[in-house]
């Protein structure tokens, strides 16, 4: 198909032709990079036809991307990304920042990040005329993909642990997936997912799995450049102010590690590109009882051990990250870092974005907690523009929402009960 020249083991470092495998390196399991014709590109392309371009969705990059734009047009498919960025100056002067923004990525057509990764594997799977989709999902990926499926007609089936929150369940229902609750965890479903599409030739959609994800997730890097050159016209030009600014600081909650690493990758294929002079700094934040990556970076290896993931924010609770070995790198590589934050300061930054117009889920408010944490020991300074990612909408868990804030008052409908109230 021409749009990409095939895959590159991120463990062993061996290639492999687009039709030589599917999803990880045969031989260890290796998450797989894919690797675009970047000379190519560079010869088509400059900067400018893409910051040029009137598409309002992650398809304006459609030159950057591994996959064909779908057919069609203003379905939900054609609508993921190109999210919001707005300031936060309270939060900014309370944390003693003089530049701070949120990427408010519940705008999205199933109200979160995952969209991305979920309109790219689609598209796939429409070019390998797949039948089925299936992926396992605590509740984001798979809204995500029954989502973008229903809006082209495609079947996807959605394995979930039955702890998945009830609001997420519905949007997997009522985008018309079929749905296996499985009596297990995460990591429970995403085996029976893989085991599953072997035996019955299912496409997988799975999270650090599909190299295809990643591709999605990556747009989000794309976007964020894009505002930066909008916020900062005179980056490159020659003695710009900039040239002694601090870099960007992009805070990202972790669970399995695609969304951080897709992020990376971004930057790194507009380095590649020489789009970008260098690497914003990117952290990775998560919650203390889901932290195998962190516990990885802060031990200064790339091995990954399992943990027993407890926590509020379920679309970061993983026992076994799948993608962490490039998470790991993601933040080495940025000259970024780890930072784990407990339930309750993931439930108060609820309430704190919740106070600036902005409703998070627990995965998106980890981010928020990160930050403050990093503003309190020094791990970012007044000076550093940062920006926070919010993954996904508070609608998706009300439950956890509910306990951010003190509950409604009931009265009598009188003006006495009011007044007595007050």
């Amino acid at each position: 198909m021409g749009k990409f020249l095939g895959y590159h083991c991120s463990l062993c470092g061996t290639e492999y032709l687009p039709g030589q495998v599917t999803y990880t390196c045969p031989k260890d399991g290796g998450n797989l990079d894919i690797e675009l014709d970047t000379d190519a590109i560079k010869k088509k392309f400059h900067y400018e036809d893409i910051t040029s371009r009137d598409e309002t969705s992650l398809w304006r990059y459609a030159p950057l991307l591994p996959v064909f734009v779908p057919k069609g047009e203003a379905t939900p498919l054609h609508l993921a990304g190109w999210t919001p960025v707005f300031k936060l100056p309270r939060l900014a002067e309370k944390l003693g920042l003089d530049h701070l923004w949120l990427k408010d990525e519940s705008r999205n057509p199933s109200a979160s990040f995952k969209d991305r990764a979920s309109a790219i594997v689609v598209a796939r799977a429409q070019e390998l005329k797949s039948e089925i989709i299936v992926t396992a999902s605590t509740g984001n990926a798979g809204a995500a993909l029954a989502c973008m499926s229903a809006a082209v007609g495609q079947k996807a089936i959605i394995f979930a642990p039955k702890s998945a929150p009830p609001a997420k369940v519905a949007q997997l229902l009522v985008f018309g997936a079929k749905v296996i609750l499985v009596d297990g965890s995460y990591d429970d479903a995403f085996d029976l997912t893989v085991k599953a599409s072997n035996e019955f030739g299912w496409y997988c959609r799975n999270t650090g799995y599909n190299p295809f994800t990643i591709e999605g997730k990556k747009t989000a890097a794309f976007e964020i450049w894009e505002w930066w050159i909008e916020a900062h016209r005179d980056w490159h030009k020659k003695d710009s102010p900039l040239d002694n600014h601090p870099p960007l600081t992009i805070f990202v909650s972790v669970g399995d590690g695609n969304i951080i690493s897709g992020i990376h990758k971004g930057f790194k294929d507009l380095v590649k590109l020489g789009w970008i002079p260098d690497m914003p700094r990117i952290i990775g934040v998560q919650a203390e009882g889901s932290a195998a990556i962190a516990n990885a970076y802060n031990a200064d290896t790339e091995v990954i051990t399992p943990v027993s993931a407890r926590t509020v924010a379920d679309s970061i609770s993983v026992d076994l990250p799948r993608d962490g070995v490039r998470a790991v790198r993601a933040a080495k590589e940025t000259n970024g870092t780890y930072i784990t934050v407990t339930d309750d300061e993931i439930i108060q930054s609820i309430a704190e974005l919740g106070g600036m117009g902005v409703f998070a889920e627990p995965a998106g408010a980890a981010a928020y907690a990160g930050l403050v944490k990093a503003a309190g020991s020094g791990v970012v300074g007044s000076a550093d523009p940062v920006l926070v990612l919010n993954t996904g909408s508070g609608l998706k868990d009300v439950k956890a929402a509910m306990q951010a804030v003190v509950s409604a008052p009931i009265i009598e409908p009188t003006l006495e009960a009011v007044k007595k109230l007050l």
